[in-house]
């Protein structure tokens, strides 16, 4: 398993060896520090703990301040945990970089996806609109809620309320390219949230059929 920090820089298209145009999302991912190595015996699990994008020292608390201390770095913004590695192959203050993955590779991306405010029941839950004419008086409403015996509305219904800023994993995405020079990935496709929006690339967890 490996795993790096990013921040999503926007798409662009590039040309593989065929000719053929790829869309892509460009990616500023890493150096990210390795800021704590979780082992067995002590946590109970086996995984590393990274920090990306340096956080100036007056702007941190002082348990993130100690914490960076012990592996000789800076607080770090976004810190994750990278599972199903093992920690004997890293050292506390060492980096990740991009270069940890090729082209070609099955990445999974996480992010957090546009934030959309408050969206109706259409739009929300892509549910159909009633009748426009005919003397209808319904006709963008959530529809039915569900029996009346319980006088109350069951949980999970699809209401209107606020829309998207939610954790969102795309699964099975390739890496088209890398540049080591500038610490750039280029993902094939589309991965969740706007640009300048922080994200975390992993190994593929299942490979695709």
């Amino acid at each position: 398993m490996k795993g790096i920090l990013g921040k999503k820089i926007g798409m662009t298209q590039i040309f593989n060896e065929e000719g053929v145009v790829i869309p892509v999302t460009v990616i500023q991912a890493g150096p990210c520090v390795v800021l704590q190595k979780k082992e067995l015996d002590t946590d109970g699990y086996e995984a590393i703990q990274i920090g990306y994008d340096e956080k100036k020292e007056h702007r941190a608390n002082r348990p993130e301040l100690g914490h960076a201390k012990k592996a000789n770095a800076k607080p770090q913004k976004i810190v994750r945990e990278i599972r199903g590695v093992n920690p004997a192959e890293y050292e506390l203050g060492s980096e990740l970089k991009v270069d940890i993955f090729g082209a070609g590779e099955l990445v999974d991306v996480t992010g957090t996806s546009k934030g959309k405010g408050f969206a109706g029941a259409i739009k929300r839950h892509n549910q159909a609109r009633g009748p426009m004419s005919h003397g209808s008086r319904y006709h963008r409403g959530p529809g039915s809620l569900g029996a009346i015996a319980p006088n109350r509305v069951f949980k999970g219904q699809t209401l209107p309320g606020r829309m998207g800023g939610e954790k969102v994993t795309v699964q099975n995405l390739e890496v088209a390219g890398i540049d080591t020079e500038r610490n750039l990935i280029m993902i094939k496709g589309s991965v969740p949230g706007p640009k300048n929006s922080y994200v975390f690339i992993k190994s593929a967890v299942k490979a695709a059929k």
